[in-house]
């Protein structure tokens, strides 16, 4: 009840601009694990980079892991992720993705809902057809059930709006390390990671009433995971595989923090944001 009064509260301005110009709030969901959570070191933000920021808060709205709505922003640690990365704000792949919306699309308003929890798996926590056993395999029959959360939590903060006074445009999904982890968790959750993927999207489609919801999948994690993958975007309409750059040589290269491997620094978590921005303009629009 206190989170839907401060929604009501907070979103009644935008709702209203929204009305005004006959125009529906653009709603875009995100999901994953730690870097959807982000790692991105919010402290090495450059002025421009502040400048485009609050340039974007005038038309973005940022729901995060049931905290508090705010305009799109930069989000502080909790403490156990403060201490282990030496950081006092973090972003995700929300901040610059939003910030490139926003340039392309001025006038629009818009909602990013994100759902996060680092180390969680596909095979176990985001699994639509969750179970136990499944659960178990990856230590995580005591954790939320992801999936269905995250869709009570999308839900839930659209409730306060009129089913006419917005769409929901797209999903981003970064997600995929936990399920790449054959040594720990055995080859099953990877070599059923596409069918695991293919059935998520679909139950996202269904239980939104939005059977060609873009899809957007950032390439993490690797083996039978990242052909999983790419064989879901192959064969599934309005879904985009964005790959990465292994090559360190190269521009597009994603640099990660020393010890603990595989989480995206500010350059490299900027980029992720940018390249979903961009494969959505090119491949969806508004």
């Amino acid at each position: 009840m206190k989170l839907q009064v401060y929604i009501v509260t907070f979103v009644l301005s935008i709702t209203m601009v929204c009305q005004a110009q006959n125009e529906k709030i653009k709603v875009f969901l995100l999901a994953g694990q730690s870097n959807m959570d982000g790692r991105g070191d919010g402290s090495k933000l450059t002025d421009k980079d502040l400048s485009l920021l609050k340039k974007a808060q005038e038309n973005i709205l940022f729901a995060y892991n049931r905290e508090n709505i705010t305009p799109l922003k930069i989000t502080t640690p909790k403490p156990f992720h403060a201490q282990k990365f030496n950081l006092e704000l973090i972003f995700g792949p929300e901040l610059f993705f939003g910030i490139e919306l926003a340039k392309k699309y001025p006038k629009d308003k818009m909602l990013l809902i994100k759902r996060s929890v680092g180390g969680t798996s596909l095979y176990g926590c985001w699994n639509p057809n969750w179970t136990e056993e499944k659960a178990k395999v990856m230590s995580e029959e005591k954790k939320p059930k992801l999936y269905t959360d995250f869709i009570n939590y999308t839900k839930e903060v659209l409730s306060v709006y009129n089913k006419e006074e917005y769409e929901i445009c797209g999903m981003l999904w970064v997600q995929g390390e936990a399920d790449s982890g054959v040594k720990k968790y055995g080859e099953t959750p990877a070599n059923e990671y596409g069918s695991n993927l293919h059935d998520l999207i679909k139950a996202v489609r269904t239980d939104l009433g939005i059977p060609n919801l873009p899809f957007q999948i950032f390439q993490v994690g690797r083996g039978k995971v990242v052909e999983g993958m790419k064989s879901v975007a192959s064969s599934m309409n309005n879904v985009s595989f964005i790959p990465q750059n292994l090559d360190p040589k190269s521009p597009d290269y994603l640099k990660t923090y020393g010890p603990p491997i595989g989480h995206y620094n500010y350059e490299s978590m900027k980029k992720i944001g940018q390249w979903f921005a961009k494969d959505f303009i090119e491949n969806y629009g508004l």
